[in-house]
């Protein structure tokens, strides 16, 4: 990677990571369902009109939205919410790739290496230290919330592999269409409409700034420099990048926000950290063997597949 692409995946990494800073102190300003609905109200208007037309099936789009913007968001919000420090959660919520590995495996018929079994142990471990120190200083219900939050991430990667949006910015845009209407509906049922109209009535600068940062810079741009990394650059190149959210996610949660980090949460860094990146392992295949009526005429391996490219 250029070193400007380097920098910008990092950068994506460290918006990723405060914004988990930002939505705790949103959720001053918000009950948690309104305010995960006002994000992507915003992060949807006006873009979803200079994007263009959906690059994908209607069904993705509509599926993703339900997972990742309903379920996801909505669990993360109100776990937040319940109490679970932001920085504790975005390192939990990095267990989403042990879930993607396991829904691609159970779903998808993907092989699990035993590399990945071993970071997925590992990175379970991690989750089990942070259980026992959230355990001992805050609600476990919080905590719950958010291991949900990252089981429902997994289920939106799985929807967005089959989807395979040729351009990932529209694709956020509209999916982020989708959940707006749903859990304005929850917010109202659950929430209330007394305190969802206080909430906007009492808006002020600070809380519509933590909106506008989720939305177009956590939302659009993060999504939208991720995806053009992506197009870029292999897959294998880009995701490490994303184990720096939770090393900015729990940095800015303890300079602003004064979150401490307990012994327990160190280790519980370190292990699930090392698992994730353990887990995100993709074996190489191995390289294909000519059969022996051409291996001896130096004819290389794939030059009989018939693809020009083959041996390139």
């Amino acid at each position: 990677m250029r070193p400007a692409h380097i920098l910008l995946a990092v950068l994506v990494a460290a918006v990723w990571g405060v914004n988990f800073t930002v939505i705790e102190v949103g959720l001053d300003h918000f009950p948690p369902l309104l305010f995960s609905a006002l994000r992507f109200l915003v992060a949807a208007l006006p873009a979803v009109f200079l994007v263009g037309r959906p690059k994908v099936a209607w069904k993705w789009i509509v599926g993703v939205g339900l997972a990742l913007g309903v379920a996801k968001f909505g669990l993360l919000f109100v776990g937040m919410d319940a109490g679970m420090p932001g920085g504790l959660s975005s390192l939990v919520l990095q267990i989403q790739a042990v879930f993607t590995a396991l829904f691609a495996f159970t779903l998808l018929g993907e092989r699990l290496s035993r590399v990945r079994l071993a970071g997925m142990a590992v990175a379970l471990a991690g989750i089990g230290v942070a259980a026992v120190d959230e355990g001992s200083s805050g609600p476990l219900l919080g905590f719950a919330l958010v291991v949900a939050a990252a089981a429902c991430w997994g289920v939106s990667n799985i929807l967005t592999r089959k989807a395979a949006p040729p351009d990932a910015l529209n694709f956020m845009i509209w999916v982020s269409t989708v959940p707006v209407l749903p859990l304005l509906a929850l917010s109202l049922l659950l929430e209330g409409p007394s305190r969802d109209l206080d909430a906007l009535r009492s808006l002020d600068w600070q809380g519509a700034g933590t909106v506008l940062f989720v939305a177009w810079v956590a939302t659009v741009f993060g999504f939208g420099a991720w995806g053009w990394l992506l197009r870029r650059h292999p897959a294998s190149t880009v995701a490490p990048f994303s184990l720096l959210v939770p090393v900015f996610g729990m940095s800015s949660a303890a300079l602003f926000l004064g979150e401490s980090m307990t012994p327990l949460r160190w280790w519980a860094a370190a292990l699930l950290v090392g698992g994730v990146a353990l887990a995100s392992v993709t074996p190489r295949r191995p390289a294909a063997t000519p059969p022996p009526a051409l291996r001896h005429k130096g004819i290389p391996a794939g030059a009989s597949s018939g693809n020009p490219d083959a041996g390139r």
